[in-house]
């Protein structure tokens, strides 16, 4: 590719310093073709895709003034603008990291000396020392580049999908050929008949999904194209995340009644349509957090007032301290807990003693002896009052419960598709932009996760107990 060699001749490092090194692959054949390192490729192309789209103005705008101001995000991980961008764009360079480990790799494979060290001007390019104001995103020629990766992505998931059908259908044509032989009936020769013809459509079509999808263009060629996307990228990020652009955002003012609840207290009897439940405790007070360190800075450079980001010190994951829910290892086991307390408080049937078990072992031994605890003294409530029979309470809590869930179990849903979206064993070609590790409970601070857990248990209990007492009545 020309242009990157270029970008290295400015640079005159990254270059060179890849010089220095012999190729551990000399290809025999100046132009090899990609062939069944295809799939694996139309993955890396999809995920610097993914990346790439996170990154328009829509999705900034949609990350800036709606995902940052959802009440979850700002209760549970932080008010600060400037630390939540600071954790998405930690994320999102260490999604272009491994991009880049997956675009070196095929490098390797590359004629062009610019591909094969392609690594270097990376390295070179979050340094710092090379030029980002001539990296233009969304330009015309660039958008021309990214219609033609996603119609590779398209013929190479088509190919994939053919080649399985190909090959159920080669495993049938041996048995059918065993079958054949120790029969003579016509009606079986015929119908081997119709089975070659749709063997015979299904090779062709294969064939010709081999010659428009990533299986038939060489190493050069996509591996150019992509490492030209990873620049731009890198570019955009640093306009996106920079201080020039950064600019903060007005304190998240909502006009609806905040109702205050300190720890676990009881769910109010009387709760506003439009109120918004809140859950404070005394020993963690809702204050800006501090800037976290992730090894990152930006640098200045004239061009566009910054030249890059450095890499990150350890992974982001790692950053979570122990006293969110990520830090402390309870991130998905959470979610599920979160998930099934609201398909319980949804369901039109109360929820069997079972399923209350089922709940219970699912939380760990501080939860549940929080939960213990709570009931206990609601128990005690009833001996002194008959609370338990009013009507209108039972039909509060559960307005109260949904108002919680309402903010509380988009980020258990969004956890647990975090983890499918980067843990998927099977063949994803899917170029949207993913969910951040902000918009999960990885990053929640662990004690106001756990009193609303507790809260929305304690509250179920409420009107399992509630239910039960009418059946009996009746």
């Amino acid at each position: 590719m020309v242009w990157l060699s270029d970008l290295g001749n400015r640079v005159g490092i990254g270059m060179k310093r890849g010089n220095n090194h012999k190729n551990a692959f000399t290809p025999l054949d100046k132009n090899p073709n990609l062939g069944i390192i295809a799939f694996e490729t139309a993955r890396t192309v999809s995920r610097l895709l993914s990346i790439y789209k996170s990154l328009t103005d829509e999705e900034v705008l949609k990350l800036r003034k709606d995902l940052m101001r959802s009440e979850g995000i700002l209760y549970l991980n932080s008010r600060d603008e400037s630390y939540l961008l600071k954790l998405a764009c930690a994320e999102r360079i260490e999604d272009l990291d491994r991009v880049v480990i997956a675009i070196s790799r095929l490098g390797k494979k590359c004629y062009d000396p610019g591909l094969t060290k392609f690594d270097y001007v990376y390295a070179d390019l979050k340094f710092g020392q090379i030029d980002l104001g001539k990296l233009e995103f969304a330009s015309k020629e660039i958008d021309k580049i990214i219609d033609k990766m996603e119609k590779f992505i398209s013929a190479t998931s088509s190919l994939y999908t053919g080649l399985e059908a190909l090959h159920d259908m080669e495993v049938t044509e041996r048995k059918m050929n065993q079958w054949k032989n120790q029969s003579t009936g016509i009606s079986s020769k015929s119908n081997t008949v119709i089975f070659d013809q749709k063997l015979s459509w299904q090779r062709q079509q294969v064939r010709h999904l081999r010659d428009i999808s990533l299986w038939n263009q060489t190493f050069d060629k996509i591996v150019g194209l992509m490492a030209r996307i990873v620049c731009i990228v890198y570019a955009r990020i640093c306009v996106v995340f920079g201080p020039g652009y950064s600019q903060p955002i007005a304190e998240y003012d909502h006009k609806e009644q905040q109702v205050m609840i300190s720890k676990s207290g009881p769910i109010l009897k009387h709760i506003s349509k439009h109120g918004l439940v809140r859950f404070w405790s005394r020993e963690s007070k809702p204050a800006r957090d501090e800037n976290i360190g992730f090894g990152m800075g930006f640098k200045e450079n004239p061009c566009i007032g910054f030249s890059g980001i450095g890499k990150p010190s350890t992974n982001l994951m790692q950053q979570a301290s122990s006293s969110t829910v990520g830090g402390s290892g309870l991130a998905m086991r959470y979610a599920n807990v979160i998930i099934l307390m609201e398909r319980y408080l949804n369901s039109p049937s109360s929820i069997s003693e079972y399923a209350r078990k089922d709940l219970y072992q699912m939380l760990p031994d501080n939860l549940q002896v929080r939960v213990t605890t709570k009931l206990k003294n609601l128990l005690r409530k009833e001996d002194e009052t008959d609370w338990w029979d009013d009507d209108s309470l039972a039909q509060g809590i559960r307005d109260g419960l949904s108002v919680i869930l309402g903010w509380l179990a988009p980020m258990a849903h969004n956890t647990v598709k975090w983890h499918t979206e980067r843990n998927s064993e099977k063949q994803n070609f899917d170029a949207k932009p993913t969910l951040l590790l902000i918009q999960t409970l990885y990053f929640a601070e662990r004690d106001k996760a756990e009193t609303a857990i507790v809260e929305v248990l304690v509250g179920l209990s409420c009107i399992c107990r509630y239910e039960l007492m009418c059946q009996y009545s009746v």
